[in-house]
């Protein structure tokens, strides 16, 4: 029995048996979140009529965890959730549907993490078309993937259909964050693309869904000469070749042209007919977003520009708040006279 035959039929069944497994969990989920929904409802309507505060949710938790003792979430907090969550969402009834089809633990983070329901949808989506478990939705919250998508500065409308282009931007951000690289403090770009390539999980998490690695410092030979791409990728949605130049400089225009270059070398060399048009992505320590737009304007390829970043910078108001390193030192000094006076 164990032939071939047997094991693409026992396969088959097993990928049934998952699907369903997938499909349970699924409507159990939605279920229960609409539990949630009409609970929450009830409580805010109720509040409403009889003037009640938030003192009564703990009287309510107490009387349903008493009721449905095996039954978890109807603790004062989780109640407290649900009413934040009905909240939220209440006066867009129209997308409601959407947020069901996640996670409740993955709700409880978009509404305490996001400061908009454009910000909050963007991640219920991004989460229903990647399959983010919790902590990476929280690592694409935290590395504020709704601010940095779709902003890097692009010629994708002079140079693909617009269907294609609309793709292409929907791919890009700027600035990407490299925060889970550890380098020396002067890396250069062989070390950066060492870096990249020892961490491609979390590279190709960063990159976004659909990138397939086809190859780093990827070989081409035109008319007898050798070339060597950075970073070679497909992209399953897109159907199309997209080429990584990595530069751990500011922006300089010729960037632009040698990157327009292997565009071109793998539109002629790799790509096939059902293939869509090459596109260029072109990751810098930082630019000048002027320059960048004037050297993009005459480059016939499809090409985007973004920063990046190796790890999240401290906003402005703690930075003020840190002593120096002066201060610490001279704290230090003050300690260790004020130990040997003693």
């Amino acid at each position: 029995m164990l032939d071939k035959e047997y094991i693409s039929f026992i396969s088959e069944i097993k990928n049934k048996i998952k699907q369903a497994q997938i499909k349970a969990a699924i409507k159990v989920n939605e279920e229960l979140l609409r539990l949630y929904w009409d609970i929450a409802k009830m409580i805010v309507e109720k509040q409403k009529v009889s003037k009640w505060g938030d003192a009564i949710i703990e009287k309510i938790s107490n009387d349903l965890k008493r009721e449905f003792p095996n039954m978890k979430g109807f603790s004062r907090t989780n109640l407290l959730y649900m009413k934040k969550w009905y909240l939220f969402w209440s006066n867009v009834p129209q997308l409601v549907d959407e947020i069901f089809k996640i996670p409740w633990g993955h709700n409880r983070e978009i509404i305490t993490k996001c400061k908009n329901i454009d910000e909050a949808l963007f991640y219920v989506r991004k989460t229903i078309q990647n399959g983010y478990s919790r902590s990476v939705l929280i690592h694409q919250i935290e590395s504020s993937l709704y601010d940095r998508s779709k902003k890097a500065i692009n010629n994708f409308d002079n140079n693909l259909p617009s269907i294609q282009s609309d793709l292409a931007k929907e791919i890009t951000k700027d600035p990407y964050c490299f925060d889970f690289l550890s380098l020396s403090e002067k890396y250069n770009e062989k070390e950066l693309e060492d870096a990249l390539m020892d961490n491609l999980t979390k590279f190709l998490l960063e990159l976004g869904s659909g990138f397939a690695f086809v190859g780093r410092q990827y070989r081409l030979e035109v008319a007898g000469e050798e070339f060597f791409i950075d970073l070679l990728f497909y992209h399953i949605k897109l159907k199309c070749y997209v080429v990584i130049e990595l530069k751990t400089t500011k922006f300089k225009p010729e960037f632009a042209g040698k990157l327009n270059f292997y565009i071109t070398a793998v539109d002629k060399e790799l790509k096939d007919k059902n293939d869509n048009p090459t596109i260029g992505i072109l990751i810098c320590k930082s630019k000048n977003n002027t320059v960048v737009e004037y050297t993009l304007n005459s480059v016939n390829s499809p090409i985007g520009v973004s920063e990046y970043k190796l790890f999240k910078e401290l906003p402005n108001e703690l930075k003020n708040a840190l002593p120096s390193i002066e201060e610490i030192e001279n704290e230090l000094e003050k300690i260790k006279v004020q130990s040997e006076s003693d």
